[in-house]
């Protein structure tokens, strides 16, 4: 056999590695092109500008909630606290901000550290008192919702005397330099959460353990690694991610609604299966969670657009999610 056959067969078997391993994010971002194209033709109100900043704003608060639920996923686990843990944070910041009077500089630093700290709470339930992922967050959505509704007495929070704070998500950075580009800053603080969070995931040590705790937690146990310590550090990163999806849905209404966080979970964790991250950990890219919050964001426009009752879009979301977890499991076997 030739030196250059020889040379050629890993770079074959890499490439048809890197082509199964792509397959569910091109598949995932050719439904939401067909989608786009779909709606578009059914209603011409669809591909307007204002109607695409709307759905790019839905998509900038559960984008972030479902980065941070992928995270947790990756590792085998599941939060379903993200949406509530979310709306606590905002509660957070409308009281450090409103209530106290305090400048945004420490404000919204404040709302985020209560973010680390209630995903590091959570972390330590699972990591150390080893109750089930699936308890310990669902225990945490009724503590953070019992929570939010007792600090503010049940009454939204208004950001009204807090100059500026609206401009947060609903400002357009990108508008103020190309008028014709009026892209709001929730979308880029969506897309900078993903690069920091895909960074942390593919080139950091973080990212390793986050992955090998989902693929095989026991050898990596054995392997000598503090596993409760990397558990808690995971949670903590995602309850962070959680207060700024908090922050940006009260810029976006500008106020902190304390029951409005409830039923988030739902969206964040379909656009997390949507996009390829596997159910059953170690695997997952945030790129195909993005693409999957989008998708969630569209079918939901498009139906609404459409006149579609509520009830049967929430249908329409729950069979995609079963679709896309098949999917999932077809692959895996």
């Amino acid at each position: 056999m030739s030196n250059s056959t020889i040379s050629a067969a890993p770079t074959e078997a890499g490439l048809l590695t890197s082509l199964k391993r792509n397959q569910h994010r091109f598949w995932a971002f050719s439904g939401l092109i067909i989608l786009l194209i779909g709606f578009s033709l059914a209603s011409p109100n669809f591909f307007q500008t204002s109607n695409i900043i709307s759905i790019l704003q839905a998509t900038s608060v559960n984008g972030v909630l479902a980065i941070a639920a992928t995270l947790v996923i990756i590792t085998a686990g599941i939060d379903l606290s993200v949406g509530t843990l979310m709306t606590f944070c905002a509660v957070i910041c409308g009281v450090l901000l409103t209530n106290m009077g305090l400048p945004m500089y420490l404000g919204i630093p404040g709302a985020l550290l209560a973010g680390f700290a209630s995903g590091a709470f959570s972390g330590f339930l699972v990591a150390k008192l080893k109750i089930p992922p699936f308890i310990a967050t669902l225990g945490m959505m009724l503590i953070y919702k019992g929570l939010s509704l007792a600090i503010c007495a049940g009454r939204p929070i208004y950001f009204n005397d807090t100059e500026g704070f609206s401009e947060i998500s609903t400002g357009s950075l990108i508008g103020y330099i190309f008028p014709t580009l009026p892209i709001p800053n929730g979308v880029l603080i969506l897309f900078l959460v993903a690069m920091i969070a895909s960074f942390i995931l593919t080139r950091t040590v973080l990212g390793r353990f986050i992955f090998a705790l989902g693929s095989n937690e026991e050898a990596l146990r054995l392997s000598g690694v503090n596993i409760d310590r990397w558990k808690i550090i995971v949670y903590s990163l995602a309850g962070g991610i959680c207060a700024v999806a908090g922050v940006l849905l009260a810029s976006r209404i500008n106020s902190a609604q304390p029951a409005i966080g409830q039923g988030y979970e739902l969206d964040a964790i379909a656009a997390v299966v949507i996009g390829g991250t596997s159910l059953s950990g170690g695997k997952g890219t945030m790129l195909g969670t993005v693409i999957g919050a989008l998708i969630i964001s569209v079918v939901a426009n498009g139906l609404r657009i459409l006149s579609v009752p509520q009830e049967w879009q929430i249908v329409v979301t729950g069979s995609i999610i079963i679709l896309a977890v098949y999917a999932d499991q077809m692959r895996r076997n």
